[in-house]
């Protein structure tokens, strides 16, 4: 029996990436052979070692690793991290900030002035959500090993140059293989947790809007400028992505500084639909599996 568990334990995360991969996009999954950008994520989630994406993708977690490769400059200010929604402590923070879990994605809460805040139901809140196992309804168990805590850091703004472009905090989302930079994800303008405007970019800061499928969710963003110290930022991403055959590197930049948001590795649990399939197989081509 305990044999059959564990084959059981094994195959549910591949059955369950294939019924899903089947119903977003009405075709298999191949596995054997992956090609495309969402197949090559969901190879390396089921079938090679993502001990490291586990220390990467909990937001407290990876802060170690950006300091390991030099690049302690660019972490955002921490006020707290708490194993328990009973402990934290709004005393100790500033007017403005924002609460995150560590193991969640799109959860955060934006704190624009503390003395509105409804403290009790923001503990209610996070007592739900680290008492949530985040993962494993779509097969991406490094999320499941997380330890799940609720970080405090500081409350990012748009400085005067990125506000001519986007009424949000502009999001760049550098996505990496095999250690090289090769296209960057812009999200502007965002309203909400569920609409924002989307623009890939090549390295070099041509758009390319044919990359794109917009629907009301994901809207088409416009064109705008390089952000200043582009070149930094490819590499600050680039060194954070080169032990990896493939990782997202999502970084702000305002205010004259470049800040580290996050790493991901499964984007949208690698399902993404907001891609082409040419241009997804495009990017699928330039990522290396071990």
């Amino acid at each position: 029996m305990k044999r059959i568990a564990a084959a059981v334990g094994r195959r549910w995360p591949v059955l369950l990436v294939r019924i899903r991969y089947l119903l977003r996009f009405h075709k298999p999954i191949n596995l054997k052979h992956p090609s495309d950008l969402n197949e090559k994520i969901q190879y390396l989630s089921l079938y090679t070692d993502t001990s490291a994406w586990t220390q990467l993708t909990d937001k407290y977690g990876v802060r170690a690793y950006v300091e390991e490769r030099g690049l302690g400059h660019i972490l955002n200010t921490l006020y707290g991290v708490w194993d328990s929604a009973d402990d934290m402590d709004f005393a100790t923070l500033p007017e403005q900030f924002v609460l995150k879990a560590t193991h969640g994605s799109g959860d955060g809460i934006i704190v624009r002035d503390k003395s509105q805040l409804d403290t009790d139901h923001v503990r209610d809140v996070f007592r739900h959500t680290l008492s949530e196992t985040y993962g494993l309804a779509e097969g991406n168990l490094h999320y499941s090993r997380i330890r799940p805590r609720v970080i405090a850091e500081a409350l990012l703004m748009n400085d005067e140059w990125s506000s001519r472009y986007s009424s949000s905090l502009i999001d760049y989302k550098f996505w990496c293989f095999n250690g090289k930079a090769h296209y960057i994800l812009t999200c502007t303008n965002r309203k909400g947790a569920n609409k924002s405007e989307l623009l890939t970019y090549d390295t070099a800061w041509n758009p390319h809007p044919e990359y794109g499928l917009y629907n009301d969710h994901y809207l088409e963003g416009s064109p705008m400028p390089p952000p200043p110290r582009l070149d930094d930022m490819i590499h600050i991403a680039e060194t954070l992505a080169a032990p990896f055959p493939l990782v997202r590197v999502d970084l702000y930049n305002t205010g004259g500084r470049i800040v580290f948001g996050e790493m991901t590795f499964t984007s949208l649990g690698g399902f993404m639909n907001y891609y082409t399939p040419s241009f997804l197989q495009k990017a699928g081509s330039l990522v290396t599996l071990p």
